[in-house]
């Protein structure tokens, strides 16, 4: 269920059905919040990658790359027992 909570919208899983382990549910809404950071992100990445012309063509590559690596360094963190933490998203991902 770790693994899930790290893999974009199917961090709905962990949440709905692990209703007992907080620490599953935890990094279920890490994930959660992350993906909503992430939808923030490329949109703005989007945007400026029309507004600049064909630069957007290697920005948008790159920034998919550093995603995927960065949930990778997630789903090993939390296997390990550990929270990656980033500040102001991980915050919020505790208070709901």
């Amino acid at each position: 269920m770790i693994v899930l909570a790290y893999l974009w919208i199917l961090a709905l899983i962990p949440l709905l059905m692990e209703q007992d382990d907080q620490d599953v549910r935890w990094h279920a809404k890490h994930g959660l919040v992350l993906l909503g950071a992430e939808i923030v992100a490329f949109l703005a990445l989007g945007i400026l990658s029309g507004l600049s012309g064909g630069l957007g063509c290697l920005l948008v590559p790159l920034a998919q790359l550093g995603v995927l690596v960065f949930h990778v360094m997630c789903i090993a963190k939390a296997l390990k027992g550990e929270r990656l933490l980033v500040p102001g998203l991980s915050d919020f991902a505790s208070k709901f």
